[in-house]
């Protein structure tokens, strides 16, 4: 059964008995091994050790604590893999640890602490690890400048440590202190915490559900989450005023969760620096300094409001989420780079409001049948398309007098397994077919042959068009040399649109056509 985590605030519960117990054995190789389950409240977890392990135990407490001699079950060297014997020392041994943790009820003995795997799964344990790992490297992993990697519970336990209240050094030993931890913390630049899958370890403890506090970083520039519970995570916004990249994947429903973490206490919210309109009950810090977001790999169905909190954003990653539809980016004035890739978009109307300078945009693996919303994306460089629902190829004439666009990928879509499927697509292109680089391919001197011969087939097309149609023409000629003399004289004059000031309609199945 999974462990909850303990409260996470000022009301706290005493702290419970540890205990452990001996809950079974095997045989391995010639020798015995029992199994030990150790409960901390709601935690539990298992540690296996043969006899010898308890003697070398024993042998140190009674060096170290003064022990009684006499609390081991002695050992046997005859029968001693028999059925009777162990199950005898089963109990013998269970006895023998419970009254080690009556005798140290506050903080362990290290060797027992480490017997019983308390630096693992254990908060006074985890910390003094920690901070004895901090104590002997943490100078030289600051000055390195390297990514420092934590887990979950490592973090829920210095988060219980400190709302404990007790003396930073509760075992007496000064390596173990937790002042080396937080002097790390707060000028640690670049953190990465990883939870697990599933139970961690051997113990019932799921990671993703623990709270953990991260105000103790003041100064961080980068941040990787995984595998953690974005709603759980407190203090991040700590970081705001240098965090520039932050990542957190496998972890959060939704975008707020993430960067408004606050706003769940307020009804209403706005951004610090925005034109106040109505009840406002909470004025939120922008993130000033975040540039770079990752949310991929999430379970985020919208791109709410609260992107109105990071107006310094150049790039963001939305991929692999479960977003319906492209909304709320026209307050980022600086995103240059989106990856909405596989995500469930169906439609892309009127997107070109949302993204003005989008340079590098990834809608791969979507539900995309039409790109006519992608018309305006004037300073787009780079398109993935591919692992989409596009079947015409008249689809391709909204991209293709894109000035920008270079790099376009269509693989994996209905129209990529037409005959000559590329010639066709980059005949869109017209004069600038030979810039474009389609499908990670660029375009040899053979296709553009070909693009020619296509373009040269497609003005035949029309001139024969036009010679088939002379009455429409000539009806055509009719009407404009009419038009001023059926004006009213107190109307403007009308001018007729040319085909330059007005976009060509696309005529369905007949390949690449103009206007009659």
């Amino acid at each position: 059964m999974a462990a909850t985590a303990r409260s996470f605030g000022p009301e706290r519960e005493a702290e419970p008995a540890k205990e452990a117990r001996v809950v079974g054995s095997e045989l391995v190789d010639t020798y015995t091994v029992y199994i030990i389950q150790v409960t901390d409240g709601s935690h539990e977890w298992t540690v296996k050790h043969r006899y010898s392990d308890f003697y070398d135990l024993h042998e140190k407490l009674v060096a170290e604590r003064k022990i009684d001699k006499n609390l081991l079950p002695p050992k046997k060297i005859i029968g001693k893999n028999s059925r009777s014997l162990v199950e005898k020392r089963e109990k013998d041994l269970e006895v023998y640890l419970q009254t080690l943790l009556a005798t140290f009820p506050g903080v362990a003995p290290s060797v027992l602490a480490h017997f019983l795997h308390f630096h693992f799964y254990e908060i006074n344990g985890i910390t003094a690890a920690l901070a004895e790992e901090l104590f002997e490297k943490g100078e030289l992993l600051l000055g390195a400048g390297e990514v420092f990697a934590i887990g979950p519970l490592q973090l829920y336990a210095v988060t219980e440590q400190l709302q404990q209240g007790k003396p930073t050094c509760a075992s007496g030993d000064a390596k173990t202190d937790l002042g080396h931890i937080l002097d790390f913390t707060c000028r640690l630049k670049y953190l990465k915490v990883s939870g697990t899958e599933g139970p961690f370890g051997t113990s019932n403890i799921q990671e993703q559900l623990l709270p953990f506090d991260l105000s103790i970083f003041k100064s961080l520039h980068q941040v990787e989450i995984s595998h953690c519970g974005a709603r759980h995570i407190r203090g991040l916004v700590a970081s705001k005023p240098t965090l520039a990249t932050m990542s957190v994947r496998f972890s959060a429903t939704s975008m707020k969760e993430v960067l408004v973490p606050e706003a769940s206490e307020f009804d209403e919210w706005e951004p610090e620096g925005t034109a106040l309109e109505g009840p406002v009950t909470a004025v939120i810090p922008t993130w000033q300094a975040l540039t770079t977001l990752d949310l991929s790999h999430n379970s985020i169905s919208e791109i709410d409001e609260s992107v109105k909190l990071i107006p310094k954003i150049e790039f963001l990653d939305l991929s692999h989420n479960g977003v319906l539809v492209v909304d709320n980016l026209q307050h980022l004035y600086n995103l240059v780079h989106l990856d909405l890739s596989y995500n469930k978009l169906s439609s892309l109307e009127g997107v070109h409001t949302k993204l003005g300078n989008i340079k590098t945009l990834n809608l791969a693996g979507n539900l995309l049948e039409s790109l006519s919303g992608l018309h305006k994306l004037y300073s787009l460089v780079n398109l993935d398309l591919r692992n989409n629902r596009i079947e015409q190829m008249e689809e391709v004439r909204s991209i293709g007098s894109l000035p920008c666009l270079e790099h376009v990928a269509l693989l994996n879509n209905p129209l990529s397994i037409i005959p000559d499927y590329r010639t066709k697509v980059l005949a869109q292109f017209g004069e600038r077919a030979s810039e474009v680089c389609l499908d990670s391919t660029a375009t040899t001197e053979k296709e553009l042959d070909t693009v020619e011969v296509l373009k040269a087939i497609q003005k035949a097309k029309e001139v024969k068009s036009k010679l088939n149609n002379p009455e429409k023409k000539i009806s055509e000629d009719s009407r404009l040399s009419t038009a001023p003399c059926i004006r009213s004289s107190g109307s403007p004059p009308s001018v007729a649109p040319t085909s330059a000031s007005l976009p060509q309609p696309i005529l369905s199945n007949q390949g690449i056509l103009g206007d009659e």
